[in-house]
């Protein structure tokens, strides 16, 4: 891999996602690696979201304490899994309400899971392009969408993929952010394909750093992204070993980002798995600094 030497001097820009707690516990975990992570100056952090009333409401919560607690810009994801044309709009409306312009659309997993064959709700939306046409009939809203850099598990090929994507933009979509990869020659070929088709929006890379090798690689497998040979072997033999894996996971996903600055690319979403520390680390080799320094307690808390 190639690695820039002047990265202070780049205009480097990252996001962060995060998913809303389950418990007491878990939410405290959130706000320890929010409070750890904002001073990077993200320019947005997103809220996962699932289908189902409780899920939602969480999602909901969360996004709406970031706006009040914060002056971070929240985007909220939204899928069409599990509701009605009537329900999701009310939610966008609500996330209007509450001083919200960004939301992440998506189609959502089938209720039976990866694998599942997808089934529209009735009375809902129907596919992301209708969805992203009924939240642009609502609000003025900046709306991302997700990429496949190598390919959706239900999708035949590549092609598929990226026509759906350009339907997506037509309709009204703002940013793509990529599925997780580890393989950057394919995430950089898909781009270059994403433009011969005549998309022009920004490709976000999402970046996932790898804590638990085995759990990574289980949800790639579903997920249709390629866990190279390589990568297996780092993680080898460390799985007794927690403290070196942390320190094996912050270097190979450095080397990961730091070879995709070199090749031009400039904003990365990290799937921050509610913990902050592996991102600030790499966020910090990537010459991002803190803006105001981070409470000791809240980095304390997310140790």
């Amino acid at each position: 891999m190639r690695f820039s030497h002047n990265i202070g001097a780049l205009d480097l820009g990252v996001s962060f996602e995060f998913f809303p707690p389950k418990t007491e516990k878990m939410e405290e975990t959130l706000w320890a690696s929010i409070t750890r992570l904002a001073p990077l100056g993200p320019r947005f952090v997103s809220v996962t979201y699932g289908a189902g009333g409780s899920t939602r409401e969480r999602t909901h919560a969360t996004v709406a304490r970031i706006v009040r607690e914060t002056d971070l810009k929240p985007a909220a994801h939204l899928t069409c899994v599990g509701a009605s044309r009537a329900e999701i709009d009310d939610v966008v409306r609500g996330y209007h309400d509450a001083g919200v312009r960004h939301i992440v659309a998506l189609r959502g997993d089938p209720v039976g899971g990866l694998g599942a064959r997808y089934q529209p709700h009735p009375d809902g939306y129907a596919s992301t392009t209708d969805l992203i046409a009924g939240i642009r009939a609502i609000g003025d809203f900046e709306i991302s969408v997700s990429a496949y850099p190598e390919k959706h598990p239900e999708s035949p090929d590549v092609a598929a993929d990226i026509a759906m994507l350009k339907r997506k933009v037509e309709a009204g979509a703002t940013r793509a952010i990529s599925q997780f990869f580890f393989d950057n020659d394919k995430f950089e070929r898909y781009v270059d394909r994403v433009r011969a088709a005549g998309i022009d929006v920004p490709i976000v890379p999402g970046i996932v750093p790898v804590v638990n090798f085995e759990q990574s690689a289980a949800f790639a497998q579903k997920a249709g992204a390629s866990v190279p040979g390589w990568l297996a072997q780092r993680f080898e033999g460390l799985e007794n070993d927690p403290a070196t894996r942390q320190l094996v996971a912050a270097a190979v996903c450095a080397e990961q980002v730091m070879d995709l600055i070199d090749r031009g690319f400039r904003n990365f979403h990290f799937y921050t798995m509610n913990r902050a520390d592996l991102v600030y680390a790499i966020c910090h080799m990537m010459g991002l600094r803190a803006k105001t320094e981070p409470a000791a307690d809240a980095i304390a808390v997310s140790a």
